[in-house]
């Protein structure tokens, strides 16, 4: 069985572990703090970050989460995630890359900073300033899902895909820190609350981070 080295905010494993759900891939969740730097995590992946893949049966080590999408997509025929035509592929591509890029460097990375990373590693509070900033860059984010689901079924499209794999597992880990304020944007949340739905999401929504809780209504699919 293959092993997924991750914790439980990282945007890019939840991504990943959504996938996975969707496609009925059996894992086994081992859990990696990468600030930590251990040697053998280093000697396994060393850039240090997750998510990593491990099927130690067949010698296999996977790094990268967009790299392991594409291995599922290409190696597992069920529920295609990037799908359509080149155009339409090309598309969810640019979309995915948009999340774990901009919304990530402008939204989630500042709030696993602030919020998680200072209080657990560093002992230190978290700046108000970059949690304000942070917040401001969501809501305009928000804005323009709001202007794709008013345009399409979907973000990429008709279907549901990576695209929305990857905005959900951001999203989710931006709200759990406290950073999505859901005030004018229902087309965004009736959306989400679609992905929160399904049966590959509900465990994540289960899980907890040490010393961190998330809001009150974060496990509700009618919140």
């Amino acid at each position: 069985m293959w092993q997924l080295y991750q914790f439980p905010l990282c945007p890019f494993s939840r991504k990943i572990r959504l996938l996975l759900g969707e496609k009925g891939v059996g894992y086994e969740l081992l859990r990696e703090s990468p600030w930590e730097r251990r040697d053998e995590y280093i000697a396994l992946n060393p850039a240090g970050r997750t998510p990593v893949m491990v099927d130690d049966t067949r010698g296999q080590v996977l790094i990268d989460s967009n790299a392991i999408a594409e291995y599922f997509e290409e190696t597992v025929d069920a529920k295609a995630m990037i799908n359509g035509t080149a155009v339409q592929r090309a598309e969810i591509r640019r979309l995915v890359a948009w999340f774990d890029q901009e919304f990530y460097y402008e939204v989630t990375g500042p709030l696993l900073f602030e919020r998680m990373q200072k209080r657990i590693v560093h002992r230190q509070p978290p700046d108000a300033g970059a949690l304000r900033e942070a917040m401001r860059a969501a809501n305009q984010h928000l804005d323009y899902i709001d202007y794709l689901i008013d345009h399409r079924t979907w973000l990429a499209g008709a279907t549901m895909s990576l695209a929305d794999l990857a905005a959900a597992a951001h999203i989710s880990v931006a709200d759990y820190l406290g950073g999505i304020d859901w005030t004018g944007h229902e087309q965004t949340k009736g959306w989400y609350s679609g992905l929160k739905s399904r049966p590959s999401f509900r465990p994540l929504l289960g899980e907890r981070m040490e010393l961190i809780a998330p809001p009150s209504y974060y496990e509700d699919v009618d919140f």
